[in-house]
């Protein structure tokens, strides 16, 4: 069974190694998604249901709350 923690490394690893699948961002990874990018999303659509939706949330959380370097080392798996 998974621990929440190993969960959270999951999440954090997705975000790091997922490719924007759609838009004026596509092929560009979720963590490298520029702030405004993410707002403007947020403001017009809210992001999309599911996996991708989650994801891009989370980056948003992370960008919002000055938390990048958290992916910093993951980055470089």
């Amino acid at each position: 069974m998974e621990t929440p923690n190993q969960w959270n490394s999951a999440i954090l690893l997705e975000i790091v190694k997922t490719p924007m699948p759609f838009g004026k961002y596509k092929g560009t990874l979720l963590c490298n998604l520029p702030d405004s990018y993410l707002e403007w999303f947020l403001r017009k659509e809210g992001f999309p249901k599911g996996k991708l939706g989650q994801l891009m949330a989370t980056v948003y959380e992370i960008k919002l709350n000055g938390l990048e370097y958290l992916l910093e080392p993951l980055k470089r798996m």
